[in-house]
């Protein structure tokens, strides 16, 4: 099977099997905390204002703008947060900058797609293997439209333990994010190097970057279910 990486959500980009959509700082991540904090599903929206219409029954809200939380929401996109969340049991809709809306556009062709960060890249891995039947692509959020450090380094993370269970690497993206990763041994040095772990200290939230960094703490992996509307509902 193949293997590869997109580090970039263009439009017109195709997928014809199983995607891994990874935005590690922060979305993909604090999905992962949600599911284990106990959430039932977790319905993804590509805007802030979709998510507030899809509030009916108690649907708990989480996003951000420019890494905090929007006014309304219950809570922020942290994984620091999240894994404390009282949201057991409940439908959680979340919104964020980057990465629902690479969800979005990954569900516009794949086959499969499922939610993937350092925190679960094992489990992530496993589940894209036993869902694949020729590919297994991962496609990077990136930080508003250029390419993400952080992103980049978790791609190479997943395609080292992909092309480990014999998957074929193709194209220079998939080749650049594997010698990153070979590089880096330590996500907690390559991490806050990234834009993105930039942004979140100047906002105070530097502790969710080392939280990200953190590599196979959660074994629960979002798969997409469903469209319910204007929502891609995981669950996991």
């Amino acid at each position: 099977m193949r293997l590869r990486v997109e580090p970039l959500p263009q439009p017109g980009l195709r997928f014809d099997d199983v995607v891994l959509v990874v935005d590690v700082i922060r979305a993909t991540s604090t999905a992962t905390m949600l599911l284990e904090a106990g959430a039932r599903a977790l319905w993804l929206t590509d805007h802030l204002d979709k998510a507030r219409r899809l509030r009916q029954n108690g649907e708990v809200l989480v996003g951000e703008v420019g890494g905090l939380k929007p006014e309304g929401f219950d809570l922020g996109n942290s994984p620091l947060e999240a894994r404390q969340a009282p949201v057991a049991g409940r439908v959680v809709v979340q919104s964020t900058t980057n990465g629902t809306k690479t969800a979005h556009l990954a569900t516009q062709s794949a086959r499969e797609v499922l939610l993937a960060a350092l925190l679960n890249a094992k489990a992530a891995v496993q589940e894209a293997l036993r869902r694949a039947q020729k590919e297994v692509a991962i496609l990077c959020a990136g930080k508003e439209g250029a390419l993400g450090l952080d992103d980049l380094y978790t791609a190479g993370v997943l395609a080292d333990l992909l092309q480990q269970e014999g998957l074929t690497p193709v194209g220079d993206a998939t080749r650049l994010a594997l010698e990153l990763c070979w590089h880096y041994l330590d996500p907690q040095r390559v991490l806050p190097l990234s834009e993105a772990a930039q942004a979140l200290k100047k906002v105070g939230l530097g502790a969710d970057v080392a939280f990200c960094a953190q590599v196979n703490l959660s074994s629960r992996v979002a798969r997409l279910k469903e469209r319910q509307g204007e929502a891609l509902v995981f669950e996991g």
